[in-house]
């Protein structure tokens, strides 16, 4: 029966992956030196965010910051059950929700004190920021596919990536027409990404706690290794 069970794994591709609920301990090394990379990373964008003048950087910042805090209560959850696990990713998913309306208000308000924020900072420091999170990325590239918890942290770090380099086109938008606008479009695009993450993560959750099944294993694979 054993042996059974274990020829279908390796049929499916499924005998190499962790285990979807993220008690794996290489799954929670990699969390912690993602902790990390999102902790410095804030301090970083946040101080080039203001030297810079820029909403979208102090934005993106802000979700280093939300990152590395999300990521610990992950770290903390690992291993517990179903309903706390899910609980833990409906908090995540309202911070995220919370944070796209911040920015959004945020970006509302600097758009009646326009101000032309510096594309060279922006450029750079939106280029380090890219390294750092497709760092992360490839990092957890693996565990994309789990429960609400461990998902919610692959769409985390992909939202980052994905909004540095919006901040890096940004910045060439700004040095070619001189004018804050480009700055603060992306600001507006990044607030709708975290929405939108945020209503995926609260959804995947709020089904796993009703259900008290893993909805992201399930969905991963199709199919009952048991049958």
């Amino acid at each position: 029966m054993t042996e059974t069970f274990s020829k279908t794994e390796a049929a499916c591709g499924c005998s190499g992956n962790p285990r979807f609920d993220g008690v794996d301990p290489a799954y929670k090394r990699v969390l912690w030196i993602v902790i990390f990379i999102n902790a410095a990373m804030f301090f970083v964008e946040m101080s080039a965010g203001k030297l810079a003048g820029s909403q979208a950087l102090q934005a993106d910042a802000l979700d280093f910051l939300g990152d590395a805090l999300t990521y610990g209560l992950s770290l903390a959850v690992i291993g517990m059950s179903l309903k706390v696990r899910s609980t833990a990713a409906l908090i995540k998913g309202v911070s995220l929700l919370l944070m796209g309306l911040w920015v959004f208000g945020s970006t509302v308000y600097q758009i009646f004190i326009l101000g032309v924020p510096s594309a060279q900072i922006m450029g750079l420091i939106g280029l380090l920021a890219l390294a750092a999170n497709l760092a992360s990325v490839m990092l957890l590239m693996r565990y994309k596919d789990g429960d609400a918890n461990v998902r919610s942290v692959w769409l985390c770090s992909r939202n980052d990536a994905i909004g540095n380099v919006a901040v890096m086109i940004a910045s060439v938008a700004v040095l070619l027409t001189a004018s804050a606008w480009p700055d603060l479009i992306v600001a507006i695009i990044m607030a709708g990404l975290f929405l939108r993450s945020a209503q995926l993560i609260l959804v995947q959750a709020w089904q796993e706690l009703r259900s008290g099944e893993d909805t992201g294993a399930l969905d991963n694979h199709g199919h009952d290794h048991a049958q």
